[in-house]
């Protein structure tokens, strides 16, 4: 559901440019029905317990990448129970692996915000259209693992999500884009009906604090930290 591979290397150190646009749009009534639905009707049903812990966390205003670890299909409705609208009074955009795209759950997904992404071969216009939802002041949800992992082990982070932040942060200085790590936690390796969901916020991370040296190098040091931040946060 992110960006599994950075662009090829004539792209590597230039941010991707304007061509074949992807757009993303939200549909006021349908997110007026889903989100209360979730959280109050197919969660609540669903699952047991569900914690949130870290939310004086989320930043209010600024630019946001929420990068949750990635563990189930669950995730995104989990992730909007934390931190969604209602929350945050800001609608989450989610990149989303294209093959999630089709069909019913493709109808909703692209209404709800979320635009593809392929994963094996990220395409420029997807990153592109991440950094211009920065760039608007937008939350964009990217799951940096790449892919949904069983373990609850942190996995080595693709380097799509720190690219994008750098990108936006470097076009428009000043920005303050931020990174919040989250951890999501279900007490099943698989969840199923009347199991606990724990979901914990770390501390954003500044990408203006990393903009001091050519993108790949500071990409890596985002990653670096961003993996760090995801595993303290589990230690809580």
């Amino acid at each position: 559901m992110s960006p599994t591979e950075s662009p090829d290397k004539t792209q590597e150190h230039s941010p991707p440019t304007k061509q074949d646009a992807i757009t993303s749009h939200i549909s006021p009534w349908l997110v007026r029905l889903v989100y209360p639905l979730g959280r109050y009707l197919v969660l609540p049903i669903y699952f047991g317990k569900i914690e949130v812990k870290g939310r004086e966390n989320l930043p209010k205003d600024s630019p946001v990448i929420f990068a949750p670890t990635h563990r189930s299909r669950w995730d995104a409705l989990t992730l909007a129970y934390a931190a969604g609208r209602d929350i945050i009074g800001r609608e989450l955009q989610f990149m989303v692996s294209v093959d999630e795209m089709k069909g019913v759950q493709g109808w909703f997904i692209r209404r709800l915000g979320g635009f593809p992404v392929d994963p094996k071969r990220p395409g420029v216009s997807s990153l592109r259209h991440g950094i211009e939802l920065l760039e608007q002041g937008k939350v964009l949800v990217i799951f940096p693992e790449g892919d949904i992992f069983r373990t609850e082990e942190i996995q080595p982070l693709e380097p799509g999500l720190a690219r994008i932040a750098l990108h936006a942060e470097k076009e428009q200085p000043g920005l303050g884009v931020k990174v919040v790590p989250i951890r999501i936690h279900y007490s099943q390796p698989v969840p199923h009906w009347g199991c606990d969901v724990d979901i914990r916020i770390g501390s954003p991370l500044a990408v203006a604090d990393y903009c001091h040296k050519p993108v790949k190098g500071c990409a890596e040091e985002i990653g670096d930290d961003l993996r760090q931040a995801l595993e303290d946060i589990g230690d809580w």
